[in-house]
């Protein structure tokens, strides 16, 4: 291996003839940040004009009594596409793209830590939202409110395929957003600069990472949720069919144990714009950056105990509803403590009020305004009286517009230099800014006026006389204004690209490290990286971007054809090993095509179709894991410098098991969710019954139980040996653990087969049907990752020298061996302890 170059020229070059992106139809396999967090921002931004095209059709329809530009089935699609494209296609994607674009930049890394993960979110995220809005074009779209409440949704009042396009798009989205979440998290944690340590990092950093692992954690009650009813719909399993035994109040559990914490999902990453952004335009550090973060990291605990705020008027207990609504307002508490450290770093610095900094300010309006309107919905008595009026409507537009597009629009002002290169125009962006303030004003400060007399949510037309009148027309006045204010913007950020001034380096005396790369960035951001021991680098050193252009800090080998990133130690930021990252592939694509295959084939209920796009889209992950760890595509050459820590397939804490961690989080909440549900109805649900029928064999799941046990401590002990340098019998040892695994898969599916299962006729044996099912893939897909392991130490990609991989299967293995006991106590020692066997 040569040395690096010391030409600075030439050791650009060479860098990008390893990291430079195609052209033509080879730009599908890309899979750089920098490009997929943009493709994320241009979708993210069409989505936003479809749903704003929405939004204005709402308005115009309500702006006079008994208008009819609608007729009401039209209207129920319009309203239920609006909120379905901005809460799904539009908040959630824009702030996950930003992320993907800016995180690696913040922390000094070169790319994220799973950039075909990244891909393969994207694609998810861009074929899901074209079948949702494609059911717009057809007349077919979901007409039963972006929340799908049951039993109103369900095929019994609403058959056909409307809310079938909602069921099956937006869990093909949530894909994409559930590995966004994995893909930050581990990022943030793993790849961080040298010496970056957790103290040091941007604090837009830290709220990135509390919002990926909300998204881990929050999103799959939905797509539990969402399984659950296109199951009732398609295959008459009857979770939510009070008749049956289900409850429909188990579909509002689900939701809004996602739908509350994903308004500080939305919130979050705003919020970390707001406190990147002060600083700079006040130039100086922030006040109270500990107290921030401590306050980031309670709302993230906090958001997950609110969910039932949105429910104060099922009937729910008392008790609870004291609980949750002191829970809501605890929430305001870590709020508050971020806004006075900004209000205090406004007050002790000097701001200068560029473009961004009239959206932030505009955000500290109408946030704290939308804030106050939160506490009061929080108070039951007041609940009660505007719950499903127009009231909620203008609460929800005022924190969630206010507290994730003012941050963003600040956000895209302040980064447009960095994408582009060009600085937008003043006037234009000043323009925009007051048309959508006052729009945004007009619109729904007016629309409280409305909830408070009485004009009920999600009515396509109202009698004049009930005094609805004025305040319509004019919150319909309100949002054009807005509309021609969100016009301008586009107009500004359209011509800027070529009209619009280039920007000097650094040209907000920015204090982060995303301002030290080339304006627009080059693929790999840095040329070399440096060692980073302050919160703001750029401030203490100015010179810190030319340095590192020209690549006089380290890591600055790059004939050996890989792509590399620092590993660094979550906690202290120290390298501890060079993770080589895969580069471009067609294989995401090529599975996102795949799963958008099983997605139109499950909604046209071609069963047969869809089986065949699932062995398909299982056929192309396992080629895509084959070329991992050790695999010479992943990494031709496992040399390394002189001093230079060794590469992450030859070490036993890879990227790899953080990324398996994170997602079994992920599945854990599904899981979790379910039991939920189980307990829920059988408490709960009016109708619950256990049908004699059902002859569930215990000993022959616990006899499964048992062999996974065993399974698992063996795998633990090979892990153990290969952890003390030694793969003497690992084939034969993995060998004899896909053999258990295989065998307890076998047991499982014996009992599933014998249990006499009626999931069509009542809800329990659905659930049932539902746990075993969960399990036994789990279960399939453990034996299959072993397999594979016993073929990979055979050819030689595992062993000693690389035994990277068998750590990560052997969580898979601990993780289904906790969720096979779990169902087993649930299904068996339960029913006779409470007596309902």
């Amino acid at each position: 291996m040569t040395q690096p170059s010391t030409d600075p020229d030439q050791l650009h070059d060479q860098f990008n003839e390893v990291w430079g992106n195609p052209r033509g139809w080879r730009a599908l396999t890309i899979v750089n940040h920098t490009s997929i967090g943009l493709r994320f921002l241009i979708t993210g931004g069409a989505f936003f004009l479809i749903g704003g095209l929405l939004a204005m059709l709402i308005r115009t329809q309500l702006a006079l009594p008994g208008y009819e530009l609608m007729e009401p089935d039209a209207y129920n699609q319009a309203f239920t596409m609006h909120g379905t494209v901005m809460m799904f296609l539009f908040a959630v994607p824009m702030m996950e793209g930003l992320a993907v674009y800016l995180i690696p930049k913040m922390l000094g890394a070169r790319d994220l830590v799973f950039p075909r993960l990244s891909a393969l979110g994207y694609y998810c995220y861009l074929f899901g939202g074209i079948i949702l809005v494609s059911s717009l074009l057809l007349d077919l779209a979901p007409k039963a409110g972006w929340f799908m409440y049951t039993p109103l949704s369900s095929a019994g009042h609403m058959p056909g395929m409307n809310n079938d396009f909602w069921l099956l798009g937006i869990t093909f989205v949530e894909i994409s957003a559930v590995s966004a979440g994995v893909e930050l998290v581990v990022s943030i944690l793993r790849t961080r600069t040298n010496g970056m340590a957790l103290h040091q990092m941007p604090l837009y950093a830290w709220y990135i990472l509390v919002m990926a692992m909300m998204i881990v954690v929050g999103f799959p009650p939905l797509i539990l949720g969402s399984i659950l009813l296109e199951l009732e719909r398609a295959g008459g399993l009857p979770f939510f069919d009070v008749a049956r035994g289900g409850d429909p109040i188990l579909w509002q559990h689900l939701f809004w144990l996602f739908g509350h914490p994903e308004v500080y999902i939305i919130f979050l990453p705003g919020a970390g714009i707001v406190s990147t952004l002060i600083p700079v335009f006040c130039q100086r550090p922030i006040i109270g950056y500990r107290w921030i973060v401590l306050g980031v990291l309670t709302i993230g605990f906090l958001s997950f105990g609110l969910w039932v705020h949105h429910m104060f008027t099922v009937g729910i207990p008392q008790l609870a509803q004291s609980f949750f609504s002191g829970a809501s307002m605890l929430v305001a508490i870590p709020t508050g403590v971020q806004i006075f450290a900004w209000l205090a770093t406004l007050w002790l610095g000097r701001p200068v009020f560029h473009v961004p900094m009239l959206w932030l300010v505009g955000f500290l309006i109408v946030f704290v305004a939308g804030g106050l309107t939160g506490v009061m919905v929080a108070l039951v008595p007041f609940d009660w009286q505007v719950h499903d009026t127009h009231f909620v409507v203008a609460h929800m537009h005022y924190v969630l517009v206010g507290g994730m597009f003012f941050p963003l629009m600040a956000g895209l002002y302040y980064w447009l230099p960095h994408f582009s290169g060009r600085m937008p125009s003043v006037r234009l962006g000043r323009w925009g800014f007051w048309l959508v303030f006052a729009g945004f004003n007009i619109t729904f400060l007016v629309m409280h006026w409305t909830g408070l007399i009485g004009m009920p949510r999600r009515v396509y037309t109202y009698d004049t006389g009930l005094g609805w009148d004025i305040p319509n027309l004019i919150s319909s006045i309100g949002s054009f204004i807005m509309a021609i204010g969100v016009a301008t913007i586009l107009l500004d950020i359209v011509l800027h690209f070529r009209f619009g001034l280039p920007a000097t380096k650094n040209p907000w005396n920015a204090d982060t490290l995303e301002w030290a790369t080339s304006l627009p960035p080059s693929a790999y951001n840095f040329v070399s990286l440096p060692d980073v021991s302050d919160r703001h680098p750029l401030w203490k050193d100015p010179d810190l971007p030319d340095s590192i252009a020209r690549g006089e800090h380290r890591l600055t080998t790059i004939d050996h054809g890989r792509r590399e990133t620092w590993g660094t130690d979550p906690l202290t930021g120290k390298v501890r090993e060079i993770i080589h990252l895969p580069g471009n592939s067609w294989l995401p694509f090529i599975a996102s095509v795949l799963l958008a295959g099983l997605c139109l084939s499950l909604l046209t209920k071609f069963y047969l179709v869809a089986l065949g796009f699932t062995v398909l889209t299982l056929i192309v992950l396992l080629r895509w894991s084959w070329e991992n760890g050790a695999h010479p595509a992943a990494a031709p050459d496992a040399k390394t410098q002189p001093g230079e820590p060794p590469l992450h397939s030859r070490t036993l804490d890879g990227p790899g098991l953080w990324g398996m961690g994170v997602t079994l989080i992920a599945n854990s909440s599904l899981f979790l969710s379910l039991l939920f549900g189980w307990f829920y109805l059988w408490t709960v649900a009016p109708h619950w019954q256990v049908p004699a029928s059902t002859d569930l064999d215990g000993s022959l799941l616990l006899a499964s139980a048992v062999v996974l046990s065993l399974g698992t401590l063996w795998m633990r002990l090979l892990v153990a040996r290969l952890r003390r340098g030694s793969h003497e019998g690992l084939f034969g040892g993995l060998s004899l653990a896909a053999l258990l695994s295989l065998a307890q898969w076998a047991l499982l599916l014996w009992v599933l087969l014998g249990a006499g299962l009626k999931p069509r006729e009542t809800t329990h044996d659905a659930v049932i049907f539902v746990m075993l099912m969960y399990a036994l893939i789990h279960c399939g897909l453990a034996t299959v990752l072993t397999v594979l392991q016993v073929l990979r130490v055979r050819i030689g990609y595992v062993g000693a020298k690389a035994p990277y991989e068998p750590v990560v299967v052997e969580q898979l293995w601990y993780y289904n061996l906790a969720v096979l006991w779990a169902i087993y106590l649930v299904l068996v020692p339960f029913p006779s302890t409470w007596g309902g066997a």
